[in-house]
């Protein structure tokens, strides 16, 4: 115990010490990094710039060009509305348009993360085998769900849908939090953890003490976190301090100053594993706002889930690809390794499918938007639907006017304090539209909802790491668990309508009375909503 008491006081330091350390290095991390991207953008005008003096004939090359790129992206088989977002600057700025699009498309190094991505999910694709009688029964029970998963076998990652899964639904952070350090104190073999927020405070002080005394009885320990850590909440030297615990530490594309696409794609799951027992999963970070012991926003609306058995093997084998993917040797774990302990004595109470996906913004398929439409276009009485982040392309705004149109009862609940003020005037510019379509609309007045989930038909249910937004859907790397007549549905339709009673159902007169100015920037700023 004096050892452990040891570790606890060296963990507090640390934070402590750090926390005044990030305020102060943000600024200056902050302010280098965007300086570092602004002469970048700087060098490229003036390079457009000088070869601009020759004006007639350059004009003329770049605007055929310019014409070429938008006969290219037109027909390139990308979303409809990521064509208008590039179309637009190459337009209206043929030569930085065409030129920026270019430079941007042809960089060695996004390719390169993704052939990784690609490689990683293809290796652990024979650990994640479709159980065939599972998979009748879905057949024999709905056709439509046992087709969704023939399309994740096929084409969506590999996953399988998986019957002996427990599961558990958490409504609150502090609620979760609570139940991950129980059993995180129970691990006996092995830990991952993968989160896109790692911040200093309670959480994590609690977090770091268990994972050192685990450490100390020969768990073998694994944190990974999202490089944007590195810019806001923890310092660069926090891997190292990790490592000097006897945590293995990954850090997932950490940003640096140079214009890369491969730092838009973020690492935004949040996926524990302890022992290939338990995962957990949902919108809830490492960070006190997430357990409402830091307000920041209101009271913080948070949702995540557990669950035990066979589908925990679908979280291990995606953190193993994330993992695999940061390492910078070729050497790939095992996966093998760490399958074997899967649990598969589960009691017969827990009926129901259980679907563990993740989704990839290397794989070319959308599965995060491809279950969700899935859930619209199938439902039968009602959508409910909870997202910090409202921002639609033009499929998903179909799906929904025509569930709403044929008389499906479809409900989204979102922030009333947001976190980010462009995300919610760019949400603003659909709330008139939706409402005409037959969508009711709510906002959680207390605070901010960071929860993704739906339920429908108190059959089907989704919690995980996907907003509804193109950052989500189409940018990041994501994670989520999909139910079927799961106790676990009932759980989510609960919380849905208990936090409904929190809420102010927005109405066209609320419409009206918005700030004109904040719905033109809000449409403005739609355009480009893909880039983002």
């Amino acid at each position: 115990m004096k050892e452990l008491s040891e570790d606890k006081k060296q963990i507090k330091y640390y934070i402590e010490k750090n926390r005044k350390r990030v305020v102060r290095a943000i600024f200056g991390r902050t302010i280098l990094l965007f300086a570092a991207l602004f002469i970048q953008i700087l060098m490229l005008l003036a390079l457009v710039t000088k070869l601009a003096d020759y004006f007639f004939a350059y004009y003329v090359v770049v605007t055929i060009i310019s014409f070429m790129l938008i006969v290219h992206i037109t027909n390139d088989d990308v979303n409809p509305t990521y064509k208008l977002a590039w179309v637009v600057p190459v337009a209206l700025l043929p030569i930085f348009g065409a030129f920026f699009y270019l430079f941007v498309r042809i960089q060695p190094t996004t390719k390169e993360v993704g052939k990784r991505t690609r490689a990683m999910i293809d290796q652990t694709k024979p650990y994640m085998v479709q159980e065939q009688e599972v998979l009748n029964q879905l057949e024999n029970d709905n056709k439509n769900l046992a087709g969704l998963v023939r399309y994740m076998n096929k084409f969506g990652g590999g996953y399988p849908v998986y019957k002996n899964t427990d599961g558990e639904y958490f409504p609150l952070g502090e609620n979760k939090f609570e139940r991950m350090c129980e059993d995180l104190e129970k691990a006996e073999k092995f830990i991952f953890m993968e989160y896109f927020i790692v911040d200093f405070g309670i959480m994590l002080a609690r977090v770091l003490e268990i994972l050192a005394e685990k450490v100390k009885e020969g768990v073998e320990v694994r944190f990974m976190y999202d490089g944007m850590c590195t810019l806001s909440t923890v310092p660069p030297g926090f891997p190292k301090y990790l490592r000097s615990m006897g945590i293995k530490c990954q850090v997932y594309a950490p940003i640096r100053p140079a214009l890369s696409t491969s730092q838009n794609h973020r690492d935004h799951r949040k996926i524990l594993v302890i022992d290939g027992k338990i995962a957990y999963t949902g919108g809830i970070n490492l960070a006190d706002e997430y357990i409402n012991e830091k307000v920041r926003f209101g009271h913080w609306k948070d949702t995540a889930v557990k669950v035990t058995g066979d589908a925990v093997t679908s979280f291990t084998m995606m953190f193993l690809q994330m993992w695999n993917v940061t390492e910078k040797d070729e050497i790939a774990e095992n996966e093998e390794e760490y399958t074997k302990y899967i649990c598969r004595d589960i009691s017969p109470k827990c009926d129901g499918f259980v679907i563990g996906y993740g989704d990839s913004p290397y794989d070319m398929e959308n599965v995060g938007e491809v279950v969700y439409h899935q859930i619209i276009n199938s439902a039968v009485r009602y959508v409910h639907i909870m997202t910090p982040y409202l921002i639609l392309d033009n499929e998903t705004m179909k799906v929904l006017e025509y569930a709403a149109k044929r008389g499906i009862d479809v409900k989204i609940i979102g922030p009333h304090i947001t976190d980010k003020p462009t995300a919610y005037m760019i949400a603003r510019t659909y709330y008139e539209k939706l409402l005409r379509m037959g969508v009711k609309i709510y906002e959680y007045t207390p605070g901010f909802v960071h929860a993704k989930i739906y339920s429908s038909d108190d059959d089907k249910a989704v919690v995980g790491t996907i907003n509804m937004d193109f950052r989500s859907l189409y940018l990041n790397f994501e994670c989520a668990a999909l139910f079927y007549k799961h106790k676990v549905v009932q759980a989510v339709e609960k919380d849905f309508q208990d936090t409904l009673i929190k809420c102010h159902e927005i109405t066209m007169e609320d419409c009206r009375k918005y700030s004109k100015i904040k719905l033109i920037i809000g449409k403005i700023l739609w355009i480009f909503a893909p880039l983002m």
